[in-house]
């Protein structure tokens, strides 16, 4: 039995918020006495290379679990090819009011409405600072809450400037639903104006810092088939380096009915699997190779994660198959890859 099975009646017997925190400060005492190596087994190595950085396995955390950048090096022990952590805000917030997170376990299924809540980038590079970690780290920025949507440039030049010397990649989140207006930033000109703000101010870092660090755009899986195409085009004209797809959805296809179902949020895990396939699927065709995308969304088993390869996807990413499935979901879908990659 692995830890996580030993575990999991006493977290799900927690509201899913609480279980989190419990998840982190188990993974920072693990970390302290440096259990973390003991307690997990490895994937094997499945080396490609995306965005320039060479990534040990194509399996990687997303953003959401380690928000504050306080267990990298627990993470670290679970194989994955890559971590990322945030998303992080120029100035600490609180989020939006409790209770914010729910599983929907009958869909395998987590909503969210957490409201970016973090200590505030200063903090999250403190911790980054500490971490023993040595393999890639992206690190994901938004803008605070209380900044108004014409001024968000500002809060994700910041959040550049500040964890650009501290990052693998930098990954751009306009695409949560839990801050107000925050996707507008998708659209259109005020994408066209964001993305060339950031590719000139990350042109300045690279010079200043002697060190190329890529920028990952993260989009939304309620996106229609000229929005994916304008983003594309927008995306490939700025030379982003990737794009990550997708993030929560605020449908409610699959848990409609269910205890939670209906709460207001962005909702992850399997039900937003095949929405998100579909997605990188037409993006792909759309970009056409000319930059990769990081496919995200629904992974609860190896042959979630190879779907995902297979619809035009260059890594994955995990987050809530960690809530259903523990550490030994990164080992499976590494395996599952790199047997159908090894098929080919």
């Amino acid at each position: 039995m692995s830890f996580f099975q030993l575990f999991r009646p006493a977290l799900f017997a927690l509201d899913a918020e609480t279980a989190h925190h419990a998840t982190i400060d188990g993974l920072k005492t693990a970390q302290c006495l440096g259990l973390t190596s003991l307690m997990f087994k490895r994937p094997t190595d499945d080396p490609r290379t995306v965005m320039g950085l060479t990534f040990p396995n194509p399996v990687g955390l997303a953003a959401g679990l380690d928000k504050n950048g306080e267990v990298i090096d627990a993470l670290a022990a679970f194989g994955f090819g890559f971590i990322e952590i945030g998303t992080v805000t120029p100035r600490a917030q609180p989020g939006n009011p409790k209770p914010r997170m729910f599983r929907i376990p009958e869909a395998q299924g987590v909503i969210n409405r957490m409201g970016f809540n973090n200590g505030g980038v200063d903090a999250l590079i403190e911790n980054v600072k500490r971490a023993k970690y040595q393999g890639i780290l992206g690190i994901n920025i938004g803008k605070n809450a209380d900044t108004p949507i014409e001024k968000a440039a500002d809060d994700y030049l910041i959040g550049l400037r500040k964890v650009y010397q501290h990052a693998s990649y930098v990954a751009i989140n306009i695409s949560s639903p839990n801050t107000k207006n925050l996707r507008q930033l998708q659209g259109g000109d005020k994408l066209d104006a964001l993305l060339g703000q950031l590719k000139a101010e990350q042109e300045k870092l690279a010079q200043q810092h002697g060190k190329y660090v890529p920028l990952a755009v993260k989009i939304a899986p309620d996106l229609d088939s000229e929005q994916i195409k304008q983003i594309a085009a927008l995306l490939t004209k700025h030379r982003i380096d990737a794009v990550i797809a997708t993030n929560t959805t605020l449908s409610r296809e699959g848990v409609e009915g269910l205890p939670h179902g209906n709460e207001t949020g962005g909702l992850s895990g399997a039900p937003v699997r095949d929405k998100s396939t579909a997605l990188i699927r037409q993006l792909a065709a759309e970009l056409n190779g000319a930059l990769p995308i990081i496919g995200v969304g629904g992974i609860l088993k190896g042959a979630d994660a190879v779907e995902k390869m297979q619809a035009g996807s260059a890594l994955v990413q995990v987050y809530s198959g960690l809530v259903y499935r523990g550490q030994e979901l990164v080992t499976e879908c590494v395996a599952a890859i790199h047997t159908v990659d090894n098929k080919v």
